[in-house]
């Protein structure tokens, strides 16, 4: 009779393509067998009756700040947050580290603290600036998922932001390395010009902030580095769409055979203007919250396939810095979500507008492994990593200040009433998160 490491029983086995009953045996970190009524003994069994069993969540898209500004967050208390919300994989932005990860040497001090203190996988963006077009060889010999450019402002004074040319260059070799670009896609002209005539208006609101950033600034944005990417031949992800009209223009390009993709985040699907206004700063992010009306046609184009994947952007900061009086334009823009993304999802999608959790295995595992190479995670079957989260579809909670593992234990999602709350989260075989605690 097979020994094993773990044997998960009697739970729902939910894939990209179907929800069954089983049980699932994992060795070694990896998956033995999926089925029903598995023999064998284990050193560990969970009983995972009227429960569900999803594929970890990869978390394509945070900000953990380490090395250099590990006081923002850090990669011990995000890599837990992440654990406690079902993820079990992320890939860390180059910016806000000092030194940012714009070469090999940064990327190795950055890699050898996530090998330290990580408790799920972790892997890293290169970055693309205009002085490093000739250290992105280097990078990606290295390990780096793929490269993330600015194409307006960072926000952060040693990761500049990329000029149209050095977009252009910086493609044409990240073609050639067979790599992608990833883009924060906003027009600086039109984001700049229209926050100056607000500001010397008088009129900083949240509203005026918002409508500072529109989507056309997207759009135009979003258009132009299509077609560099066609131009080039590079691979390309814009990150964040706020606005089903971005999505129509990627759709657009898609039709004409450009390789790009696209991913949104879960505050764009449950936060709008008002949570804005009424929240300040913890609500802040660029793009910017959009209206209702845009939040509804954003969750039509994940349920309808249009959207590739969804991430957190966790992008964290101290309270310090997250303070705005009476103008929006002030204060540090970033949403503490990593924690919650799942939550969100059952919530706002699957109990309220019935999204299938097939789908969202897929735009939060299968689709971003795939789009990103990772060949054994992202499924339920042998021989692939043993990273699961395993889910109470039953049982609501509110989401408390003290619930959650973030440095700064701020978030716009406190106060809400989630539907479906991890129990149990797996990562390499080895349980990392079990009836709220972080198992070491």
């Amino acid at each position: 009779m097979t020994n094993y490491d773990l044997l998960i029983k009697n739970g729902t086995i939910v894939t990209a393509e179907s929800s069954i009953q089983g049980d699932i045996a994992i060795k070694d970190g990896k998956i033995i067998s999926v089925g029903t009524s598995l023999e064998g003994t284990a050193t560990k069994v969970i009983d995972a009756t009227a429960q569900h069993i999803l594929p970890g969540l990869i978390d394509t898209h945070v900000h953990f700040n380490e090395p250099g500004r590990t006081e923002w967050e850090g990669i011990q208390t995000g890599s837990r947050s992440l654990a406690a919300g079902g993820v079990t994989t992320f890939f860390d932005m180059p910016l806000n580290s000092t030194p940012p990860t714009i070469n090999k040497e940064n990327l190795a001090l950055k890699s050898a603290l996530g090998d330290e203190k990580s408790i799920v996988n972790p892997r890293y963006w290169g970055g693309l600036v205009p002085q490093n077009i000739a250290d992105l060889k280097g990078l990606h010999e290295n390990g780096v998922i793929g490269f993330k450019a600015f194409m307006s402002p960072s926000g952060i004074a040693d990761f500049d932001n990329a000029d149209d040319e050095t977009l252009f260059k910086g493609m044409k070799e990240i073609a050639s390395l067979g790599s992608l670009l990833a883009v924060h896609a906003e027009s600086t002209v039109i984001c700049d010009q229209l926050a100056q005539e607000k500001i010397a208006q008088g009129k900083t609101t949240a509203r005026d902030f918002v409508e500072s950033r529109p989507v056309i600034s997207e759009i135009e944005a979003v258009r132009r580095i299509i077609s560099y990417a066609e131009a080039t031949g590079c691979k390309l992800h814009i990150v964040h769409v706020s606005s089903r009209k971005v999505v129509e223009v990627i759709k657009e390009a898609q039709a004409r055979g450009v390789d790009v993709t696209c991913e949104t985040c879960a505050h764009y699907l449950a936060l709008t203007v008002k949570d804005l206004e009424e929240k300040g700063a913890i609500a802040k992010c660029c793009p910017p919250l959009r209206d209702q009306d845009e939040v509804d046609e954003l969750w039509a184009a994940v349920a309808n396939g249009e959207i590739n994947m969804l991430a957190s952007d966790h992008s964290p900061a101290p309270a310090s810095m997250k303070v705005i009086t009476d103008n929006y334009f002030e204060g540090w823009g970033g949403i503490s979500g990593a924690q919650s993304t799942l939550n969100v999802l059952l919530t706002e999608g699957y109990s309220k507008r019935n999204v299938p959790l097939e789908k969202i295995v897929e735009l939060t595992a299968t689709n971003p492994a795939k789009i990103f190479g990772l060949a054994n995670k992202g499924t339920i079957a042998a021989d692939y990593d043993a990273d699961l989260t395993i889910v109470n579809l039953n049982e609501s909670f509110e989401l408390k200040q003290e619930d959650l593992l973030y440095r700064h234990k701020h978030s716009p999602y406190i106060g809400k009433t989630f539907t479906g709350k991890v129990k149990t989260t797996i990562v390499n075989g080895n349980v990392v998160f079990e009836n709220d605690e972080i198992v070491e």
